[in-house]
């Protein structure tokens, strides 16, 4: 069973690493060196730092082997740390100053790596440049020296005693040490080929099958335990790969390699807006920064202050759990788990649910917001319509495309709730298909300012577009016009087709009634086409496997109109009803609530 912990520098003193022949030499640089270096002392002079908040590095993966521990991954940053106790090891009280640290390759009858190391401070760059292993290290320990020699120099005199203590037991390595049964080549090479990566998910796992964490339990109850978890560990992580799941969640851009990573953030994220710390200061009107300063000076940190924001947070804000080391703080976080979990599942499984909650995360209601919001269903279902009426309740007479986020909001929902409205159907948005496509706001009856016909396609165009109608087509010039360029092919200058391109389109009309959401690639495969032949490519498009909302596909078939003698036209008549229907679906969310 792997093991996993947080060690402090410190206690890294005395133990023997090396570094196998199948990886890479050392190769950080200058850069990543000061980096480090900056970010630690960065911690060092924290203000309102709390005396046991520590600076976490990233992962060291390590195997023991016999009195040595083999290095599978983190040598960069073990060999860095190396250097700066080298660096620093003068200022050391303890007996041991360091680590000893051995490349299994760079060992020669005329070299050798742990001399070379061991002596670094005394290396020059002559004995460097005859090993591109050693000239690397040789520069990032010469930038040390160079970092605390320029610290010194701008009034840190004491820099080095200033800095040994936080970095000996202030700074920590996550340490994952793996089952001594295993291949070390195997491990390394997944590690390195992406087919395994020390994520928050793979770090949270350990802590839950540490057998340190089972107290007080015999060896095969522990085992039994331990089995259970992961069992139910791979089932939640199975039920997430399915993206009709996945997709009513998420949007496309958040795929965490293993997908129960997810719910741990969740987690996380709920702990960091139920913090006491955070309702504090809202409540009292702490905002400035000094005032901020204060309170962390006195002690009183949020969620987030305390475990960060990057890449470890979540596993940071886990391990704290499990400092005690107790049955009860497992059964306690796994229990919490399955709850948020179950809690998603049935929100995909409840149909109405499943078409409002999916609705209000695509248009950027956040998950933890909605999972703080749950009681009992009747009160959770009012709570629901309200956030909802908030996106889509607007005067559509007055709902333009130029207010692109709004008129997105209230087709989107327009879509949803008209499926959620065939009471007697079991079908359902399709939110994995919607969020990895890509969607436009597109005109129905195109206006004049988006067409550009070419002079050849001019009489083409006409036979697409110009269907006279007695409201409207009222010129008999331009009527007489239009019709010799379609008899004859005669084309005319751009400036003066413009005039009739306006003429047939009539009146330029942005408001959403003369609107539908499309995907991209059939919008942009338009051009200059008709109602008539977007009709046609719709139909094609659909057969062809594309998703066409449902809503997209009533405005082309004509469903919501009421004069159906104009077939090929998206008149007046046809925009007045298809606003009444989308007015209609608003109207009904406002009633239910």
């Amino acid at each position: 069973m792997s093991n996993l912990t947080e060690k402090p520098i410190g206690e890294l003193l005395g133990l023997n690493f090396f570094i196998p022949s199948y990886q890479r030499g050392y190769r950080w640089t200058e850069r990543q060196v000061e980096d480090l270096l900056d970010d630690i002392w960065d911690f060092i002079h924290k203000p309102g730092k709390k005396p046991n908040e520590w600076y976490c590095l990233q992962p060291i993966v390590i195997k023991k082997s016999l009195n040595k521990y083999e290095v599978l991954d983190g040598q960069q940053r073990l060999t860095t740390i190396f250097l700066v106790l080298k660096q620093l090891e003068r200022f050391i009280e303890s007996e041991t100053k360091s680590f000893e640290l051995e490349f299994e390759t760079r060992n020669t009858k005329t070299s050798n790596s742990k001399e070379f190391l061991k002596n670094i401070e005394i290396k020059n760059e002559v004995e460097a440049i005859t090993n591109i292993d050693y000239y690397h290290i040789y520069k990032a320990f010469k930038k040390i020296k160079e970092w605390f020699q320029k610290k010194a120099n701008q009034g840190n005199s004491s820099i080095s005693s200033e800095f040994i203590t936080p970095f000996l037991k202030s700074t920590k390595i996550i340490w994952y040490e793996v089952d001594t049964a295993k291949d070390s080549i195997e491990i390394f090479s997944r590690i390195n080929m992406g087919k395994i990566r020390l994520t928050n998910s793979e770090l949270i796992k350990a802590l839950f099958l540490n057998s340190s964490n089972f107290s007080n339990s015999e060896a095969e109850e522990i085992r039994l335990r331990q089995l259970e978890i992961a069992s139910e560990w791979d089932r939640i992580e199975y039920t997430l790969q399915n993206n009709e799941f996945w997709y009513f969640l998420n949007e496309l851009n958040t795929i965490p390699p293993t997908r129960i990573e997810y719910i741990f953030n969740i987690m996380y994220s709920v702990a960091k807006e139920n913090c006491l710390e955070l309702k504090y200061r809202k409540d009292n009107s702490i905002k400035n920064d000094e005032q901020i300063t204060q309170r962390i000076s006195d002690g009183h940190l949020t969620i987030k202050e305390l475990y960060g924001n990057d890449e470890y947070s979540t596993f940071r804000f886990f391990s704290e759990k499990f400092k005690l080391h107790s049955n009860e703080e497992i059964e306690s976080n796994w229990g919490e788990i399955k709850r948020i979990f179950q809690t998603l599942e049935e929100w995909f499984s409840d149909r109405e649910l499943y078409h409002k909650i999916g609705f209000l995360i695509a248009t950027g209601v956040k998950i933890q917001f909605l999972l703080n919001k749950v009681k009992n269903k009747k009160e959770f279902q009012r709570f629901l319509n309200e956030e909802i009426a908030k996106k889509v309740t607007v005067d559509l007479n007055n709902l333009e495309y130029k207010n692109a986020g709004t008129v997105k909001n209230v087709l989107l929902h327009h879509n949803i709730q008209t499926m959620l409205n065939f009471e007697k159907e079991t079908s359902r948005f399709p939110f994995d298909r919607f969020k990895t496509d890509k969607w436009d706001i597109e005109h129905i009856h195109a206006i004049a300012t988006e067409v550009n016909v070419n002079k050849e396609a001019q009489a083409e165009w006409l036979h697409l577009n110009f269907v006279k109608t007695n409201l409207r087509h009222t010129n008999e010039s331009l009527n007489e016009k239009i019709e010799k360029i379609k008899s004859t092919k005669k084309t005319i200058e751009d400036k003066e087709f413009d005039e009739i391109i306006g003429y047939v389109l009539g009146e330029e009309d942005n408001n959403i009634r003369n609107l539908c959401l499309l995907d991209r690639g059939t919008n942009r495969s338009y051009k200059n086409d008709s109602f008539k032949a977007k009709r046609k490519k719709i139909i094609e498009n659909e057969k062809m496997g594309v998703f066409i909302p449902i809503c997209t596909k009533n405005v082309f078939m004509k469903y919501y109109s009421k004069d159906l003698e104009h077939l090929d036209l998206w008149n007046e008549s046809d925009r007045e009803s298809y606003s009444e229907n989308i007015n209609s679906i608003i109207i009904q969310n406002i009633k239910s609530n």
